[in-house]
């Protein structure tokens, strides 16, 4: 039997938006987490969310990275990107309030879920579609 090859790894996730230091400080300052470095002339700027890091990329460093770069996502109306990244809090409803006070728009309002979980849905001012959740 052949071994089998190790699993991946969540390493990091990375968020495409034009100004990646200006989404690094808002996420401080709208949800408390901690900045981490910003490097290459503020093309990429990271956040310290432990094992997984949370960062921001610039759309221009996409189209360098690989050929047609990133589509940029919608800060405005419409249907939020396909991914969802999930902070969590163990007062939804503070952390909603307080996203809302920073800067992001609603889309669904603290309530609970059958599996006991309280969560909510904002976009930040960059088009990204957070959910606000305890944790399961």
């Amino acid at each position: 039997m052949a071994d089998e090859p190790a699993p991946l790894l969540l390493g990091w996730v990375i968020v495409y938006v034009e100004d990646p230091p200006a989404a690094r400080d808002f996420y401080v300052r709208a949800f408390g987490l901690q900045g981490g470095f910003v490097a290459g002339s503020g093309t990429y700027a990271e956040l310290d969310t432990g094992a997984t890091k949370l960062a921001f990329a610039a759309y221009t460093l996409g189209g360098q990275n690989f050929p047609g770069g990133v589509r940029a996502a919608a800060a405005g109306d419409g249907a939020p990107p396909n991914v969802e990244i999930a902070l969590v809090a163990d007062d939804v409803d503070a952390a909603y309030e307080r996203a809302l006070a920073a800067g992001c728009a609603s889309l669904a309002q603290p309530r609970d879920k059958p599996q006991g979980q309280r969560v909510a849905w904002v976009r930040d001012p960059f088009g990204t579609l957070l959910e606000l959740a305890t944790p399961l």
